[in-house]
């Protein structure tokens, strides 16, 4: 292990170089460069986040930047793995004899799962570093203050106003026909995301050139993201779904920590989405189903239980969540040179991390039918990218959607659908794959472009 930590030294110094360079050439016209898969982990903007909850207040952000970048850590995961989830995804075997995809948090703990980790990280205490020049970085979002009006009891804290007060008349009971198809139901749900961003009006994207998925190399001279309107973060359910962002550890394999602040910001952030029109249509879907309890109250500790308890993956118990694995994204492999992300399916967080040079953009999969290329418009993409100088070779993200949206159609899915969910959302024709652990945990949830 000493002389793994070595390397990693070296290798971070001539990372800091090649890893501006590389850019600045894409940017000048000069032939794409691929980045190092073997390179060390870089920190997110999550991570400069979770800094603010642990000292912030009493040392100030420039205090806490300076400590954290004078610190450098990589802690590889030992896992398993058996069934197979998208572009390769495996769902991670975890002590509890569950099935599923994983991740844990982003604090640094004593692992319960192997003496040589707990070796590690007592070696490497101070927390996840940046290594290199971030690449193309845009702008900071670190909102502390907002962050902090978060910290209070859920009770304490102030929520918009519910959306049938502001849209009188807003009807979230579903027909017939939508008890009965479930594609009419999703097709319902993205009528009623009333916070979907607009293409070109609130954000622009560079879809680059195309590629198959098997192809190496960077079709992308530019970041898939161009431009977001500076006031969309701070609209009151996508600022609370970015203030859980800092509560994870992009590694497979440790034990979550769970404090009695990210149950505040879990509990939030539900109360948050429960006065959108997707989830009350949610809520009255399953009630109508008979799947759930008239009781809103009741409804919202239910709609908690699936995406925040943890459950095990990659060989460790407790050590990672729904929410975690499918918004987040996850970094599993027992040695750098066969990592590879998993899970990462949310536009938001892919939009944060590219801001900070963390994620490399590499092109578009070309679609299966031809002469439908992506393009500005597009608001569901088949996409490859490096998160912190590791693969994902293929993922579909959809652009734009709010974070109620997508709470509420994969939970819609994991209640009242399969494995396979053909549905049609929008102009898109999707297959919204849905992993389950167990009874009542999601394992995994993420679309697939039908076409």
């Amino acid at each position: 292990m000493e002389g793994l930590v070595k390397g990693l030294e070296g290798v971070a110094l001539g990372d800091a170089v090649e890893g501006a360079e590389s850019r600045r050439d894409r940017r000048a016209g000069a032939a794409p460069v691929d980045w190092d898969r073997e390179g060390p982990a870089r920190s997110t903007w999550a991570e400069v986040a979770s800094e603010e909850k642990r000292g912030a207040q009493e040392r100030g952000w420039e205090s806490v930047e300076h400590d954290r970048k004078q610190q450098q850590q990589h802690i590889p995961a030992p896992t398993q793995w058996h069934n197979q989830d998208e572009g390769g995804e495996m769902m991670g075997g975890g002590s509890d004899g569950a099935t599923g995809i994983g991740h844990s948090g982003q604090r640094l703990q004593t692992s319960q799962c192997g003496t040589e980790r707990q070796d590690a990280q007592e070696r490497n205490c101070g927390g996840w570093v940046t290594v290199g020049e971030r690449k193309n970085h845009k702008r900071s979002h670190q909102h502390s203050e907002e962050w902090k009006r978060y910290k209070r009891l859920p009770s304490e804290q102030e929520y918009s106003e519910d959306v049938s007060h502001i849209h009188h008349g807003l009807n979230v009971e579903p027909t017939r026909e939508e008890l009965d198809h479930l594609s009419k139901t999703c097709a319902r749900l993205w009528e009623l995301d009333l916070n979907r961003l607009t293409p070109g009006k609130d954000y622009t994207i560079e879809c680059g050139e195309g590629k198959k998925v098997y192809h190496k190399g960077d079709k992308a001279s530019e970041n898939l993201f161009s431009w977001l309107e500076d006031s969309v973060l701070r609209r009151p359910t996508y600022s609370r779904f970015c203030a859980l962002l800092d509560n994870y550890n992009p590694h497979q394999g440790y034990k979550e920590p769970v404090t009695q602040q990210d149950k505040h910001e879990e509990a939030a952030f539900i109360e948050e989405i429960s006065r959108s029109a997707p989830i009350k249509y949610l809520h009255r879907y399953l009630v109508m189903k008979e799947a759930m309890s008239q009781d809103y109250e009741d409804f919202k500790k239910v709609l908690t239980s699936p995406w925040f308890d943890l459950c095990g993956r990659g060989g460790c118990s407790s050590s990672s969540s729904a929410f975690e694995h499918v918004f987040v994204g996850e970094i599993k492999g027992q040695k750098q040179a066969e990592n590879e992300v998993s899970g990462f399916h949310n536009w938001i967080q892919f939009y944060l991390e590219e801001s900070n040079g963390n994620v490399d953009y590499k092109g578009y999969i070309f679609p299966r039918r031809r002469g439908e290329l992506p393009d500005s418009e597009t608001q569901l993409l088949t996409i490859q990218f490096d998160w912190r100088g590791v693969l994902k070779s293929v993922s579909s993200t959809l652009i734009g959607v709010s974070p109620e949206f997508e709470i509420a159609l994969y939970t819609l899915c994991f209640f009242a659908g399969g494995g396979d969910n053909h549905v049609d959302i929008g102009p898109y024709s999707v297959n919204i794959k849905c992993y389950r652990l167990g009874d009542n945990k999601i394992g995994s949830a993420f679309p697939i472009a039908a076409n």
